[in-house]
């Protein structure tokens, strides 16, 4: 595996036919037809294969329909509308041959000249595989002005384009059927653009040698979420981790297409960029409620317990893609993230949410209030009114200069080797120093995070002062 992936690596670095490479080094087996042969052989219905092509054609056909709801989507009662703009013009090629197509270009809907397209791809560089899931295969590439993109295209020793070759026997119509999930995942993008929802860049359909049409998005390119780092991280990078997320979450219960919850809620469909969590991953993405008699057909059920939510007088359960979504937050990020090594003032209330989100006792609309109230603590320093006590400690001020060396460990730190804290004020740096048994001074830096605090290495001495026009430094006064 490791070899197919390097030579797919190779196939982009020396030019970019994506379609043809993937089908060659990524399709067990697979051969381009030859002269006077089908690509696609027409194989009887026979045991496991439910109808042979009619049942692919019905999958097919299912998944467009969704595809379609969604690309013209408002909001319904229960499920995502069917007014408004019609499915983008770069949907076409996967679509054509439905009825309605090819429809004409609708308000908002991306034109060519907005988005990146195949000529952008052609001299890409520095190709690297991601990753990959149950469809789709990622890479990381580097667009000839230097910026960095992800590529998604369907992957063609996934299991699911496997699954369905083994069962039906047509690959071409099975890479349509997987296809149209990578489809539904550019149309999501597009319509839940939020700064916490990956960014849709561009897509390229360039035919295979038997495939036609193959697609490739070009998305903003993010970090993987790794949670045994991000325990490793400060309390505030957290903090912005879940507050993200909040975000988030508060936008898909609102979104223009209705309350969008995700049924594969895992850390692994998301990314970091620039410190922001943002979700990559919305083929598995779902708006319809569900429909619902009595509240015996609204059982939440997850691994740990489950929750009976109400039943609408329309027939559908109220809130559940929304609790859905908020529990998966609570059992993937907030419990572990949140009140780790967070100030003590702070603490009650990030117990709250944590609380009341494991026991959904509180929706997305007061999650998102309570984390916004946290970030509004911290940020302006309301939180150290009751925490902190004026010391008695002298320090003197060194302005531009630095301590090069002398350093001690502290966790969590933003600096692996050293102890870089932040901190709102002079005030709370000597609180912090004073704290630490082995802190005798500290250099305050020019460097603040994003919530604008100040970073302040913790020093263990301070034989050595050199000049540095970008920091100050504080020493504890002897006696």
């Amino acid at each position: 595996m490791r070899r197919r992936r390097a030579a797919v690596a190779a196939g982009f670095c020396a030019s970019f036919l994506l379609g043809s490479v993937l089908n060659v080094l990524f399709a067990p087996g697979s051969e381009p037809p030859r002269p006077g042969q089908s690509p696609e052989p027409s194989p009887a219905p026979g045991p496991g294969r439910r109808g042979g092509r009619g049942e692919l054609a019905r999958q097919i056909r299912a998944r467009y329909e969704e595809v379609q709801r969604y690309s013209r989507g408002g909001p319904g009662p229960g499920r995502a509308g069917t007014g408004g703009a019609p499915p983008p013009p770069w949907a076409r090629p996967l679509l054509d041959g439905a009825p309605g197509w090819p429809p004409a270009p609708g308000p908002g809907s991306p034109g060519p000249s907005q988005r990146l397209g195949c000529a952008a791809l052609r001299n890409v560089s520095g190709a690297q595989y991601v990753g990959s899931g149950y469809t789709k295969a990622v890479y990381r590439v580097r667009l000839p002005g230097g910026a960095a993109v992800a590529l998604k295209a369907v992957d063609f020793s996934g299991h699911d384009l496997g699954s369905c070759v083994r069962e039906f026997g047509v690959r071409r119509g099975c890479y349509r059927l997987a296809a149209h999930k990578l489809l539904k995942e550019m149309v999501l993008l597009e319509r839940l653009r939020h700064p916490n929802v990956l960014q849709l860049y561009g897509y390229c359909y360039q035919d295979s040698e038997d495939i036609p049409d193959t697609l490739t998005t070009i998305t903003e390119l993010g970090a993987p979420v790794e949670m045994i780092q991000l325990l490793q991280t400060s309390w505030e990078d957290r903090f912005r981790i879940c507050l993200s997320l909040g975000r988030l979450l508060h936008h898909l219960a609102h979104s223009p297409l209705g309350s969008v919850t995700l049924l594969d809620f895992r850390p692994r469909q998301f990314v970091l960029v620039d410190g922001e969590l943002k979700v990559t991953d919305l083929d598995d993405a779902r708006v319809e409620e569900t429909p619902c008699a009595t509240s015996a057909d609204c059982i939440l059920e997850f691994p740990a317990r489950n929750f009976t939510l109400p039943c609408s007088a329309q027939g559908w359960c109220e809130g559940m893609n929304e609790k859905r979504n908020l529990y998966n937050a609570y059992r993937f990020f907030f419990t572990y993230l949140l009140p780790h090594s967070a100030p003590p003032s702070l603490r009650p209330l990030l117990d709250s949410i944590v609380n009341a989100t494991g026991e959904l006792t509180w929706g997305v609309d007061e999650t998102l209030t309570q984390l916004e109230k946290v970030l509004h603590l911290y940020r302006s320093g309301q939180y150290l009114q009751n925490s902190t006590a004026s010391s008695s400690a002298e320090y003197h001020r060194i302005p531009d200069s630095a301590i090069p060396q002398e350093d001690y460990r502290c966790w969590p730190s933003y600096h692996h080797g050293s102890c870089l804290l932040s901190v709102f004020n002079l005030a709370e740096a000597v609180d912090v120093c004073e704290s630490h048994a082995q802190c005798r001074a500290f250099v305050v830096t020019n460097q603040t995070t994003w919530t604008g605090r100040q970073l302040v290495f913790f020093k263990t001495g301070w034989s050595q002062v050199v000049p540095d026009p970008n920091k100050t430094t504080y020493v504890k006064a002897s006696g």
